[in-house]
């Protein structure tokens, strides 16, 4: 079975909108009343959403596919939408979601889509990649650090009528010609 990595396309929008239900149901249905949790995932993983997003030039999705089936994928904005003035980078770009499917966790499948989305952020000339993290999510925590991300603000994210502490983190990239040797990290 090879792991074939992947710029998604419109007809991956149902797999998509699927495996990103699947993904955070799995690991954080039980912080959020069930009707907020609900309308969070008829908002923010609907067929409808990730078709736009699909359409969108100003956003990249990777998936990872094995069999014919998606089992990873990333999300790119190439603007960062993250809170403002938290950095003084100039073209932040924004990661958005890094899932796996859960049954797949810890198999390098994130490693693999976060070497594409570092890469993907370089060459698209972003001085600095943003992402947010929930705040009693360690696990993410720990694979973002190792990926040279730091904390740099503390934001919120609302489902429903529930407001969860999350960390605003980065990572500063060396641009091409201004004489930067290797990526800085924060």
């Amino acid at each position: 079975m090879t792991v074939q990595l992947r710029l998604a396309a419109l007809a991956d929008t149902a797999a998509l909108a699927d495996l990103g239900r699947r993904a955070i149901t799995a690991k954080f249905q039980h912080l959020y009343r069930p009707e907020d949790f609900a309308a969070f995932l008829a908002e923010a993983h609907s067929e409808a959403k990730v078709a736009k997003e699909l359409a969108d030039p100003g956003m990249r999705i990777a998936v990872l596919e094995e069999d014919g089936a998606l089992i990873a994928f990333c999300k790119l904005v190439l603007a960062s939408t993250l809170p403002a003035g938290h950095s003084d980078a100039r073209a932040p770009l924004e990661l958005k979601q890094l899932y796996t499917d859960p049954v797949r966790i810890g198999g390098g499948l994130g490693s693999r889509l976060m070497d594409w989305a570092l890469a993907e952020a370089a060459e698209a000339g972003a001085d600095e990649v943003q992402l947010s993290v929930f705040s009693e999510n360690p696990e993410a925590q720990r694979f973002y650090h190792r990926y040279g991300f730091g904390k740099i603000a503390d934001i919120e994210f609302w489902v429903g009528t529930h407001c969860d502490a999350e960390f605003l983190y980065a990572r500063k990239l060396a641009r091409e010609g201004h004489g930067l040797a290797a990526a800085e990290q924060v």
